[in-house]
């Protein structure tokens, strides 16, 4: 009998062994890199000419999207900007490949920091932070980056899954350092997501499981993986109607409480929200490349960089060569043309990302042995749980009034923080010109901020803090070397509290 229960446990040692190694040919493991890459840049460029174009709103069945070939080219040429997803993730695989698979989230950051092209939201304030001297983790801290939640991590943690073929964990392992360099909380988790999803692709050919397994690298208690769990209800229920489970998004999840620029107003570059565009793509397209594109693109809001990351997920299902031909006309002609701020084409990242994959297979146990790789595969556990702007609601944007003598700005609120939006940059400018300035709260110094002229190095927002206690406040923000050469404008400031309002009615019950 014992005998007996021995060679059982044997055999499901066995069993259980053999369900974690999974075993890929070279050919088929560089297709489908191949094919993530090459779907994100063909997804970017059929969503850019309705970035943000629709915002609270889908695209109609009656707008035409377009595709032809040449527009590839074309875009990589002469709109090269529209690829900031691309070029920010080259820059993370080029450190990789500088650096080693052990290289240090400094060299990561000061790459990005540094680099030649324009950023915006959580990648600019993550670079002003890094620039000043405030470090990753901190950089991305919703404190130190009022865009903490907002999607730029999300659009560029593509290479973190596609290094990780199978591997779900060892991606959250590598977007625990880089993804924090500009993003927390939520905006952090949807890079953790996407790259499992990506590390899915490999082994899975089921857009469903690759959906709602990946979730699990998520932390079930925060609002990222709520709504994520919710489209992939509101699918099930509406299976055929895809715009129905937009405006169930729309209904609870729009309403974004930390992007300055998405408050109080329908423009929406939260994490969360476009992650569930994705999704709603993901699954209503199947497996239909077409399907898949046209339906997350018409969600609208960051309609370039939700389609790439759809794109580049199920080009990573479906292989390189089984993209259809339709959606790679002139990708041969693109291929060879390095990306802007780059060193590096898709044809370079091609073969660069494949032998990084290799490094990294390796290096979490698997096996290469001819052409044949063995992935030790890992099941999905879900990362530490962090929120971003905990118990802080936007109950109000107001006005700002300037000194006579225009050295100076200030406003009074009650609640318990703000932001002060602004603008010290023109487009484009690489002046060296700085602001000094000092920040005022309640009559105290508290913070001294540099606000630089140059585009490239500018602050996103003037200034801001949140964890005032709750009451009266005044705020003034002294310029210390007023130009005339350079512009310093001062736009409205948001007020947070730390319980939400609820519109006309608020407004009756306080005046009673």
């Amino acid at each position: 009998m014992k005998k007996i229960i021995v060679a059982i446990i044997v055999l499901m040692y066995a069993m259980q062994i053999h369900a974690q190694t999974i075993g890929i040919s070279k050919d088929v493991l560089k297709d489908k890199i191949m094919g993530g890459w090459a779907g994100q840049t063909i997804g970017v460029t059929f969503g850019g000419p309705y970035e943000f174009r629709f915002q609270g709103t889908f695209i109609g069945d009656y707008q035409r999207l377009m595709w032809h070939d040449g527009l590839l080219k074309d875009n990589m040429i002469n709109n090269a900007g529209l690829y900031d997803d691309l070029y920010m993730d080259l820059t993370f695989v080029d450190v990789f490949e500088k650096y080693g698979l052990d290289a240090p989230v400094d060299s990561f950051a000061n790459a990005f920091a540094h680099a030649g092209y324009t950023l915006w939201h959580a990648n600019q304030a993550g670079r002003y932070n890094i620039l000043h001297g405030i470090k990753a983790p901190q950089s991305g801290d919703w404190k130190n980056n009022p865009h903490a939640d907002c999607i730029d991590y999300q659009i560029e943690s593509d290479f973190a899954g596609l290094m990780s073929p199978g591997m779900p964990n060892t991606a959250s392992s590598i977007s625990d350092k880089i993804g924090h360099i500009m993003n927390y909380g939520d905006g952090w988790y949807g890079g953790i997501y996407i790259g499992a999803m990506y590390t899915l692709a490999f082994t899975s050919g089921d857009i469903n499981y690759i959906v709602n397994e990946a979730l699990k690298t998520v932390p079930a208690q925060s609002d990222f993986y709520k709504c994520i769990t919710d489209v992939i209800a509101w699918h099930k229920k509406y299976p055929t109607d895809w715009k129905q489970t937009w405006l169930e998004v729309q209904k609870k999840y729009a309403n974004d409480i930390g992007c300055p620029e998405g408050v109080f107003a329908p423009f929406n570059i939260d994490a969360k929200v476009n992650a569930a565009y994705v999704v709603i793509g993901l699954l209503y397209g199947g497996s239909d490349y077409t399907k898949t594109l046209e339906i997350t693109t018409r969600c609208g809001q960051d309609a370039d960089c939700n389609p790439s990351t759809a794109g580049g997920i199920l080009g990573t299902v479906l292989g390189y060569n089984k993209i259809p031909a339709f959606w790679k006309q002139g990708l041969k002609d693109a291929e060879g043309i390095d990306f802007k701020y780059t060193t590096m084409s898709l044809n370079d990242v091609y073969e660069i990302g494949f032998k990084h994959a290799l490094q990294n297979i390796e290096r979490n146990g698997g096996k290469i042995d001819g052409n044949i790789v063995t992935i030790k595969s890992q099941q999905p556990v879900a990362v530490r749980f962090e929120k971003s702007f905990d118990s802080i609601y936007p109950v109000e944007k107001i006005n700002t009034k300037w000194s006579e003598t225009k050295d100076a700005v200030s406003f009074d609120f009650e609640g318990t923080g703000f932001v002060l939006r602004g603008e010290t940059a023109e487009w484009a400018s690489t002046t060296d010109f700085v602001f000094h300035t000092q920040l005022y709260v309640d009559g105290k110094l508290v913070e001294s901020p540099e606000l630089p002229a140059s585009y490239t190095t500018r602050r996103y927002e003037l200034c801001w803090k949140y964890d005032l206690p709750k009451g009266e406040h005044h705020v003034e923000l002294k310029i210390l070397n007023p130009s005339k050469d350079y512009n310093f404008r001062v736009g409205e400031a948001i007020v947070y509290s730390d319980k939400p309002v609820n519109g006309l009615l608020a407004n009756e019950q306080a005046a009673k």
